[in-house]
């Protein structure tokens, strides 16, 4: 996906190619995509999508897996 943006990894987005990105990142992980996956196919880390969602004010999912509970 960082290809097909035309961003180079690690460049700086600002701008119409945030917004952009945003609007392809919020669809992708309201679809069920995780934000580790889409820092793996951006090219990006897990940081960079998590403010990304945050900004396009997307509802981020809680963290999925077993809670930890104390032994009984």
């Amino acid at each position: 996906m960082g290809d097909s943006a035309g961003l180079p990894k690690g460049a700086r987005v600002t701008g119409k190619p945030r917004d952009k990105l945003q609007a392809q990142l919020k669809k992708q992980y309201e679809a069920g995509a995780s934000i580790r996956s889409l820092a793996e196919a951006t090219g990006r880390s897990y940081g960079f999508i998590h403010n990304v969602l945050v900004e396009s004010n997307t509802q981020l999912r809680s963290r999925g897996g077993a809670n930890r509970r104390k032994a009984s």
